[in-house]
């Protein structure tokens, strides 16, 4: 695909600016830039979760990206979300307990899994009707 150039100087401003705030570009930064066409708009609407309009403050939508970050075990994501956290004011305690909350929806994911298998291999009954409240 031929590049637009004008998407490609877009592109390398957002590349520097990243660049300028954490002091290095992230491997997905650095890929998704090679498509100007896809990066730009990733990047705004990156931009708009993390510091557009919201009624969450700064430190609660990092402390988020933590819980997120743990529970989806995005290794490399979750030092920048703590990093983001802990600069807008969160304490170490604060970032523990985000970490702790992803890392038991993990496990919890898993085992909803797990176990609704398990309970249909050797015949468990179980009662799911709570379900319909809550989707």
């Amino acid at each position: 695909m031929e590049e637009d150039p004008k998407e490609r100087e877009v592109a390398d401003r957002i590349l520097e600016a990243i660049k300028r705030e954490y002091g290095f570009v992230p491997l997905v930064n650095q890929v998704m830039s090679t498509r100007p066409d896809i990066f730009i708009p990733q990047t705004r609407l990156n931009k708009a979760v993390f510091e557009g309009k919201s009624d969450l403050d700064e430190k609660t939508k990092y402390l988020c990206a933590v819980s997120a970050a743990a529970s989806s075990g995005a290794e490399y994501c979750i030092g920048v979300h703590m990093r983001h956290a802990f600069d807008a004011g969160a304490t170490e305690d604060e970032i523990l307990e985000a970490v702790t909350i992803g890392c038991q929806v993990a496990m919890n994911r898993a085992q909803s899994y797990a176990l609704r298998r398990y309970a249909e291999m050797f015949d468990i009954d179980t009662d799911e009707s709570y379900l319909n409240n809550v989707k």
